[in-house]
């Protein structure tokens, strides 16, 4: 009768069965859909949070077969560090130092944002412990005024406890009497990067990528009034609260720090009145 086999065995009105393959496939696509630049292990890690029993090597077989899995670009680099300044600076306090609690080290850095036709500049301020964004500028110069705003904002959203680390590199805009003086004047410990040596301020520059390749590239910037839109919502809404951190179990730095702070209170309960 020239029938296949799965004809002759049709029954009118029967389901077939839900492919959970098909279902695994969606779900993985509006991940990438919603974090273009996640690689399969991110992607893997939002599953299990969303309920899914999957190993990552599925995971990478999906994304390879649909084309899902992202690719890295160049690009040329630009120079935001002056180290050739009278100001003095400081040893590296961050290289023995076990992180523990947050509000024990923050770390500091400046990247550059190409637009159309100028670049502006940003300096972000990193909670060193959970890797929260705790502080950020926008500004067209590389003036100390830049880092000055960031630190002021970091210093009104957490209030340090004295003897606070503040990492950084050796750049003008970080040894300046006035960063300086607005440093002491809060009590944090200044720490520095040795020269030439570009792991010292690893996990900020991380940050720096980060911000580039799943928003800045992805957005294509293209105004001074752009930048200052999305930059808040990337930092705040999605670094902070939604993106998952490898280095923290693959949580965001908002769980991950709301996680912690249960825990102590947990460990050392406040004495009751």
């Amino acid at each position: 009768m020239n029938l296949s086999r799965s004809s002759f065995y049709y029954t009118p009105g029967k389901k077939r069965p839900a492919n959970p393959d098909q279902a695994l496939k969606k779900a993985v696509e509006a991940i990438c859909l919603e974090y273009s630049r996640y690689g399969y292990r991110r992607v893997t890690a939002q599953l299990h949070r969303q309920g899914w029993e999957v190993n990552h090597k599925k995971v990478l077989k999906i994304m390879r077969a649909n084309d899902l899995l992202c690719r890295p670009r160049k690009r040329r680099w630009v120079r935001t560090t002056d180290s050739n300044h009278p100001f003095p600076l400081y040893p590296n306090l961050m290289k023995d130092c076990p992180l523990t609690t947050i509000n024990q080290a923050w770390v500091a850095d400046i990247t550059y944002i190409r637009l159309v036709s100028s670049f502006v500049y940003l300096a972000v301020l990193m909670d060193a412990y959970s890797r929260k964004i705790i502080g950020y500028a926008v500004s067209p110069s590389l003036q100390a005024r830049l880092t000055l705003e960031a630190l002021e904002m970091a210093l009104i959203q957490r209030r340090p406890p004295s003897g606070c680390i503040h990492h950084s590199d050796r750049g003008v805009q970080y040894a300046s009497w006035e960063y300086v003086q607005k440093l002491k004047e809060h009590h944090l410990q200044i720490s520095m990067s040795r020269r030439g040596n570009p792991y010292d301020n690893a996990m900020a520059e991380s940050f720096m990528k980060t911000l580039k390749n799943e928003d800045v590239y992805l957005w294509e910037y293209r105004t001074m009034k752009d930048t200052q839109q999305r930059l808040p919502y990337f930092i705040e809404e999605v670094y902070n609260q939604k993106r998952l951190h490898s280095s923290l179990g693959y949580r965001p730095p908002n769980e991950f720090e709301a996680i912690s702070s249960q825990t102590l209170n947990t460990l050392f309960p406040c004495p009751s009145l």
